[in-house]
């Protein structure tokens, strides 16, 4: 093999590698822009339920909350809420288990702390 062909068997590969660099950044920028778009909405969510909750709402808070909701889900369900990690919420609007893992059976009782003395 000729010396250009080493040169030309290197620069293919060295274009190959600048594309999928450039391929991973576009993903990141995607990601965080997503993320930035979804942040944003919760914030605005946060606000007006808080406003709601608080007694301080509009009359037209309850079509606010609405239309961000909306306004989330289309985000989430067109480019995702810009977490990498996966930790979308649960859906089901329960409480998530405690970071130990999974929450008790129902009707069992939680120990007591240790050295408190049981009754």
């Amino acid at each position: 093999m000729g010396f250009m062909d080493k040169v030309r068997e290197q620069s293919t590969v060295l274009a190959q590698r600048a594309q999928e660099t450039a391929r991973e950044g576009k993903v990141k920028l995607d990601q965080a822009q997503a993320k930035r778009r979804a942040d944003a909405i919760f914030r605005d969510l946060g606000a007006a339920v808080y406003a709601e909750r608080t007694g301080r709402a509009g009359a037209d808070n309850q079509e606010k909350i609405d239309r961000l909701v909306e306004a989330l889900s289309r985000q989430e369900a067109d480019q995702g809420l810009g977490d990498t990690d996966g930790g979308t919420p649960p859906a089901s609007g329960g409480t998530p288990p405690p970071s130990g893992g999974t929450p008790p059976p129902s009707g069992s009782t939680t120990p007591p702390p240790a050295g408190t003395p049981s009754s």
